[in-house]
């Protein structure tokens, strides 16, 4: 089996799968505009002096340095592995459900009370995304209104406020500009973007908290597997599930990833690169992988398995299965394996 630089797995069988370079179109917009195309580009004017200034929140009129030099890493040897840029962006919400002006502040350390809904009873939420640097020195992201969509429908499931889809979007784009100069170069890579909400407001009896943080941090990010687009080698897991229907796998909670370290763990001490989860009831359908969504193509035939609470709703899953039908690929349920 083999997984894509998006972090969309694929079978590797007999068979090979099409191609999805034709998935994106590139439009231009300024960094305050709320307008969402499926892929979106914006443009930064060469450096005139050693520090340039962009705003902070279109709703606030303060301001952050912006750093030009060399971010001073080496691009070749980049892999998936945290590295500290310059900027985050936060901002709180207390009990009446709005959100305070958000802001970029430098990146380091969050303060959280030991009683925090978070830390205790797991309440957050977290997304993945990508911005990547084209050779006339563009940046673009990928379909970063997906991103937001799926966050407000797990913060619903996790009784927690969400950012608007405009808000969230507008958040992105700002931390990405504070933190280009940690943008890899084209084919090195990409910065990878950690929107997080959690419940940092205190609480001891088991209830919603009663206040939330949303932050964005960046890294940039080689492939997340080190066998890069090579094919990987799965194990699949009998006695561990991720998932069970009516729980929390088809959001992006924090606590899906912590109960499959187990059995990834396991995995990788044999040699694997990861785990192929089954399905908790009856043991035999196919799911997902630690981190991904699986596909198995055999000719024109694309197999993925149904999204029914479980498996979470991939944004990359979701447009591959756009474009596979447009180039007459017929999609369907995956089944018994």
């Amino acid at each position: 089996m083999e997984c894509s630089a998006s972090g969309i797995l694929h079978a590797k069988l007999p068979f090979s799968s099409s191609s999805s370079s034709s998935l994106h179109s590139t439009r231009q917009f300024t960094p305050s505009s709320l307008k969402i195309p499926n892929k979106i580009s914006f443009s930064h004017s060469p450096a005139t002096a050693p520090v340039n200034w962009i705003r902070e929140s279109a709703a606030t009129s303060t301001f952050c340095p912006q750093k030009d030099e060399p971010a001073g890493i080496c691009w070749d040897d980049l892999g998936f592995g945290l590295v500290e840029t310059d900027y985050m962006y936060s901002t709180k919400c207390s009990d009446d459900g709005n959100f305070s002006k958000g802001e970029l502040i430098p990146y380091g350390d969050i303060k959280l009370s030991p009683s925090a809904g978070v830390l205790n009873y797991g309440q957050g939420l977290f997304e993945g995304l990508k911005a990547y640097r084209t050779k006339n020195d563009s940046i673009l992201l990928f379909r970063p209104e997906e991103n937001a969509a799926r966050m407000i429908m797990g913060a619903e499931r996790m009784c927690m406020p969400a950012l608007t889809v405009e808000e969230f979007v507008e958040a992105v784009k700002l931390t990405v500009l504070a933190n280009k100069r940690w943008i890899p170069p084209p084919g090195k890579g990409s910065l990878y973007i950690r929107p997080l909400l959690m419940g940092s407001g205190a609480v001891l009896g088991l209830a919603p908290a009663p206040e939330y943080t949303f932050i964005i941090y960046v890294s940039p990010v080689g492939n997340y597997f080190k066998e890069g687009l090579a094919p990987i080698n799965l194990l699949v897991e009998n006695d561990y599930h991720r998932a069970t229907p009516g729980g929390t796998g088809g959001i992006k909670t924090i606590g899906n990833y912590a109960s499959v370290l187990k059995a990834q763990s396991a995995a990788k001490a044999k040699g694997y690169s990861d785990v192929l989860y089954l399905d908790s009831v009856h043991k035999r359908y196919l799911e997902e992988v630690s981190s991904c969504n699986v596909f198995i193509v055999k000719g024109k035939t694309i197999s993925t398995p149904e999204i029914k609470g479980t498996i979470l709703p991939g944004i990359t899953r979701k447009s591959i299965i756009d474009v596979a039908r447009k180039q007459g690929f017929q999609v369907c349920p995956l089944q018994i394996l």
